[in-house]
This record gives C-alpha cells, sequence and structure tokens, in this order.
C-alpha cells in the first residue's frame, strides 16, 4: 500500500501545477538528456546488429556451417569410414571435398600471391558464394568443353573463378576467350634444382567467373578444379578440409561436438563462429564497450537529474511534513522521490527509443548515411532487435533509481517545516 500511494504522489507532481522555480526547466533537460542517450543506446546497438548479421551472411561465402580439417598436417587422406560417418550423422544436409593453399598466379599484365580452392562443383551447395558470382560462369569445370579431355595438354584449361579485385589486378575479363592465366606452386621434389622456374609446378586457367564480397574475399581468392588442384600440389586424391552444410544451424555445435566423438583426435571439427572466432569476439566487444560507453554517458547526463530532485525535495517539504503527520513511514517518504526520477527516465528514455526506432527504421528503407568505399550494401546495415529494448529500458531505470536515491534519502532527513500558516 505504501508504494502504491509513493506512486500516485509521484505521478500527482509529475503532472501537477508547475512552480516558478529551476525544477521544471531541470526536469526537462534531464528527461531530454535520457532520451539523447536512449536513442543513441538503441542506434548504436541495430547498427552492430545490422554489421553482424552482415559479417555472418559474407562469411557463409566462404566458411561452411562446419569444417573437418587435420589435427596435423596441411593436408589428409580421406579414407571410407569418415565418410560413412559423416552419411550416418543426422543434421548434415551435404558436405564438399576442398584442397586449399597459396599459390602464385601469372597473367600476361601481372602477378600474384593468392589462396586457391579446389572445389567440385557441389561446393556452390554447401556455401552461398554463387549469389555473390557477377560475371560469367557460376560453375567449375576440369577442362574447356569444346576441347576432349585426350587432347593436346596446351589446349586443356581448367575453368576459374576469381574474386573480382584479384580480377582486375591479373588485367583479366570473364567474357574474353583469351582470358587465361599460370598458377605456380612449389614442387618438393625439385626443390634443390639449379633452374628456378624448374623448382615449381604449373597448371594454365581459364577466367571464366568473378565474384563480389568484400575486400578480404575479392583480392585473395580463386576458385578452380579439385582435380587440377590435387595434381599441381602433387597430392593426388589429398584434401586439406571437408566443408559441411547443416539442416539447421541452430544444431551446429551438437553435430560438431557429436562428429569430434566420433571421428576421434586426428580430426579438427570446426563450427563457422570457431573458424572466424577472433572476428566474431572483435565484433561483440566493440558492441558492448561502446554500450558501457553510452551508459556512462548516460549517468553523467544524469546529473541534472540530481540538482532537479533536490530542488522538489526542498520544495515540498510542507508535503512531507503532512504526509509524516498523517503517519506516512520514512520509506514511503523516500520512495516518491525515487519513484519519481523513475518516471522522468522512463519518460526521457520511452522517446529516445521512439525517435531511435523511427531513425532505425528510416536508415533500412531510405539508407540516409551511406558506406564509404565499394560494398555489396548502399548504407549503413541495421537490423532492430526486440531484445535490446528490455536492456535499454533496465538501464534507464537504474539510472532513475541512482540519480534519485541521494535527493530522496535527504528527504527522509530535512526537518519539516511548521505546518501553521506564516
Amino acid at each position: 500500500m505504501n508504494n502504491v500511494l509513493a506512486w500516485r504522489i509521484a505521478i500527482r507532481y509529475l503532472k501537477g501545477k508547475r512552480s516558478g522555480n529551476a525544477v521544471p526547466i531541470l526536469s526537462r533537460i534531464s528527461m531530454v538528456a535520457i532520451a539523447v542517450g536512449s536513442c543513441a543506446m538503441i542506434i548504436l546497438l541495430s547498427v552492430f546488429n545490422g554489421f553482424d548479421y552482415l559479417v555472418r551472411d559474407l562469411y557463409k561465402a566462404f566458411y561452411a556451417d562446419i569444417k573437418i580439417t587435420p589435427s596435423s598436417g596441411k593436408f589428409f587422406t580421406p579414407d571410407a569410414t569418415l565418410y560413412n560417418i559423416l552419411n550416418q550423422t543426422k543434421g548434415i544436409k551435404g558436405y564438399a571435398n576442398v584442397i586449399e593453399d597459396n599459390v602464385l598466379l601469372k597473367s600476361d599484365e601481372n602477378q600474384c600471391v593468392a589462396t586457391v580452392k579446389g572445389v567440385e562443383n557441389n561446393y556452390f551447395n554447401i556455401n552461398d558464394i554463387r549469389r555473390y558470382i557477377t560475371d560469367g560462369s557460376d560453375s567449375i569445370t576440369e577442362y574447356d568443353n569444346a576441347v576432349p579431355p585426350d587432347s593436346l595438354a596446351t589446349s586443356v584449361q581448367a575453368s576459374s573463378i576469381l574474386g573480382s579485385q584479384l580480377m582486375g589486378e591479373l588485367g583479366l575479363a570473364p567474357d574474353n576467350p583469351f582470358s587465361t592465366l599460370m598458377m605456380y606452386y612449389p614442387d618438393a621434389a625439385e626443390g634443390n634444382s639449379g633452374n628456378l622456374m624448374s623448382g615449381y609446378r604449373s597448371v594454365k586457367l581459364r577466367a571464366d567467373g568473378a565474384f563480389h564480397i568484400q575486400d578480404d574475399f575479392d583480392s585473395k581468392y580463386l576458385l578452380t578444379s579439385l582435380k587440377k588442384v590435387q595434381e599441381l600440389f602433387n597430392n593426388k586424391g589429398k584434401l586439406s578440409a571437408i566443408e559441411l552444410k547443416i539442416e539447421n544451424v541452430a544444431e551446429s555445435d551438437n553435430i560438431k561436438e557429436l562428429l569430434s566423438e566420433r571421428l576421434g583426435k586426428s580430426y579438427k571439427v570446426e563450427t563457422r563462429f570457431e573458424q572466424n572466432r577472433t572476428l566474431y569476439m572483435v565484433i561483440s566487444t566493440e558492441r558492448w564497450a561502446f554500450f558501457a560507453i553510452l551508459t556512462l554517458v548516460l549517468f553523467i547526463a544524469s546529473l541534472n537529474m540530481i540538482g532537479a530532485l533536490a530542488l522538489l525535495v526542498m520544495e515540498k517539504q510542507k508535503d512531507m511534513a503532512i504526509l509524516k503527520a498523517m503517519g506516512a513511514e520514512r520509506n514511503t517518504i523516500r520512495n516518491i522521490f525515487i519513484a519519481e526520477g523513475v518516471l522522468w527516465s522512463l519518460i526521457g528514455g520511452g522517446v529516445g527509443l521512439i525517435v531511435g526506432t523511427l531513425i532505425c527504421i528510416g536508415q533500412q528503407h531510405f539508407h540516409f548515411i551511406q558506406l564509404p568505399g565499394a560494398y555489396i550494401v548502399d548504407g549503413f546495415p541495421v537490423h532492430i532487435s526486440l531484445t535490446d529494448y528490455p536492456i535499454i529500458i533496465a538501464i534507464v531505470i537504474l539510472v532513475g533509481i541512482v540519480a534519485a536515491w541521494y535527493p530522496a534519502q535527504r528527504s527522509v532527513r530535512i526537518e519539516a517545516p511548521s505546518l501553521r500558516s506564516n
């Protein structure tokens, strides 16, 4: 009952007639400060949510739901037992064999070091790279379709798909039939030869397609035939990884644990998060670091509220004397001003959340703020998460309680003035 009374009086003070002192002005300033802080919080969290979703979406192109690699060494030879385990494990939608390593690429115009991924065409069903292929072919062929496999080796060229930046650096174009490149890999057997070029194995490729995802991938990766890369590496039948697609991504951790148990210590099984642990941890750390900074700013902004509530306590001394005379307890008096602080915070926080939400919705639909540079999205990515609202509201309430605590404590210590009229 006492708490109900405290809230009713606090609401009455909020709605009641304004006095001529500085309390109304300071209370409005306090609410505006809380509104700005809560508005910034929801915008910040929504932007980080947007970047998180964008990064996760982009990384699906090159990072599978689950990846199996050897515990030691660069390559391994898969056996029937491994594939039987994969085929018998529920929840695995498919898998693709991959061999990957750094190579030297050389065209007529330039040369550079890149990372080649030897894949089969089912690889495009495991990862989402196909939707990022912007030019040319979206599949891999081991040989030129116009040339039979038993023709001269110089005419036999596997197709390849390159990152758009890598394609530009080498001066290649998917729509040019003469757009070819040489791929070199060190040959351990010839490593001590006096002839530098004899220490490399090579294969000629056609540049049939280009993908555009982000700089980390566009400037680094090249996709081509699995068998061709195995031949180039002189590791026929060997792989560097098996990449898995899961029916329900939420079950990735459970399937990972099951595979780790069945495959033993010879293989390392990683989810997409574990393959990019550092990246995701950086995103999460930055998100909560900025949130903590804004929370601190919110507490600093609430200093106005402390002054306004202290003046309100002084102004309402006669009211407190009447309540005490009527038998109100000290806790009830204190709770009135704590409730008043919470009300001011909630009003400011509510307005801030509404304005921040409208700004986020506007950014989603109209892209007011553009991303600098070349990206696959037009503006800053924004994703509104309903789970962020309870967190911000809780912070706002806490700010109100902390700001009101000192004035509320003073309200029970101030000597009540005489109730007689002067």
